[in-house]
């Protein structure tokens, strides 16, 4: 298989490439551009193996012209900035030892030791700078061929060496596994086992993963491999994913959303445990408390937002098991469309403090049971 395009093609991709080669080392693309670029996918982050040592990568670099950036150096990484591009480049390495949150490793000049200590077959794919690719372990582009999504090696092994690779399992087979396959079944029963390893994680690591997996086309065959092998409840204690297959199917197309998805999910402390910004945590929280709000869909409108209300709807449907109404859409646009023609200046100084916040909220509530009909005089009349 040869690989082309743009991203390919760039004239910083080939330069950092190219500054490697003459330096008389190997230079390979790694990893995700060349999973994508096989799967006909957008490429966005280039990765670029070699068996020069960070030094040495340094020192090309620089004489290149090219800036480098010690981002990783402890484990063998050195970002070369060439058009104001990042391009990460790895010295080969292999694992000499394992902690269940990171391995120790040792550098190496075989792109087989390479490829051996990598996390997925389809991940362990490599293309020089014309665009061939290399399979070094004989399994990545077979199994890229059929999205088959399985471990490199042992499943246990690859566990063991980071804990987070049982989540990135479930994962990438949400974004890259075939339906119709299922899960690999040796990698979800060593998921199975060592679920308890996830506890060791950061959380910041863990909500990363999570919501990458919630903002796949479909999570939903995914979720539900993980709630039943046990690996959800250590993510999110209280969750459940018997929601997300109608949530999915109720989007019709729209856009996935991660958070949309998590307020179906459900669970204890999501904010906490899975480390939201605070826009995302509080994002949440108005689609939860959209979802325990019994008003009609135009209250629910004007309440939250056509976008929240939209979002707590599709939810609200998914876990009562329901189709949407045909008219939500259009009674959500015209609540949220609706402005409360009274203001605070218009009581007072009649009214201060709480007296008047009191009165302003009775005059709405007024006009919500109204449907919104009554005009400003009348309310103050």
């Amino acid at each position: 298989m040869r690989l082309a395009g743009p991203w390919i093609e760039a004239a910083h991709v080939q330069r950092v490439l190219a500054m490697l080669t003459a330096g008389g080392h190997q230079a390979l693309l790694v990893g995700g551009c060349v999973r994508n670029a096989a799967l006909g996918q957008p490429v966005s982050d280039i990765d670029i193996a070699t068996d020069a040592l960070p030094d040495r990568v340094t020192e090309l670099a620089r004489a290149a012209g090219l800036k480098p950036v010690p981002t990783g150096i402890e484990h063998g990484t050195v970002t070369v900035v060439a058009d104001h591009i990042g391009h990460e480049i790895t010295t080969f390495r292999r694992d000499v030892e394992t902690h269940g949150r990171h391995a120790t490793v040792a550098f190496s000049t075989r792109i087989e030791d390479d490829a051996a200590r990598r996390d997925f077959t389809i991940n362990a794919l490599y293309a020089r700078a014309d665009g061939t690719v290399l399979d070094p372990l004989g399994q990545g582009l077979p199994d890229l061929a059929a999205r088959h999504l399985r471990f490199v090696g042992t499943p246990e092994a690859r566990i063991c060496e980071d804990y987070l690779r049982i989540l990135r399992f479930f994962r990438f087979t949400a974004w890259y596994g075939a339906p119709e396959l299922g899960l690999d079944p040796d990698g979800l029963a060593a998921c199975a086992v060592h679920a308890d390893g996830i506890e060791s994680l950061s959380r910041e690591r863990v909500g990363t993963e999570m919501k990458k997996l919630l903002a796949a086309p479909d999570p939903a065959p995914a979720l539900a491999a993980m709630q039943a092998s046990g690996v959800l409840a250590h993510v999110l204690p209280g969750a459940d994913a018997r929601a997300i297959a109608p949530l999915v199917h109720l989007e019709r197309g729209a856009a996935p959303d991660a958070l949309r998805r998590l307020a179906a999910l459900g669970g204890q402390d999501a904010p906490e445990r899975l480390r939201l910004s605070k826009a995302e945590a509080k994002r949440l929280d108005r689609l939860r408390e959209a979802l325990a709000d019994p008003a009609p869909d135009a209250v629910l409108g004007y309440r939250f937002g056509a976008v929240d209300a939209r979002d707590a709807l599709w939810v609200r449907a998914a876990l009562m098991g329901q189709e949407m109404s045909p008219t939500s859409w259009q009674q959500v646009d015209f609540g949220a469309a609706q402005t409360f023609p009274v203001a605070a200046r218009d009581l007072m100084p009649a009214l201060q403090g709480a007296a008047l916040g009191a009165r302003l909220r009775a005059l709405e509530d007024r006009w919500i049971a109204s449907g919104f009909a009554l005009s400003r005089a009348e309310l103050l009349g």
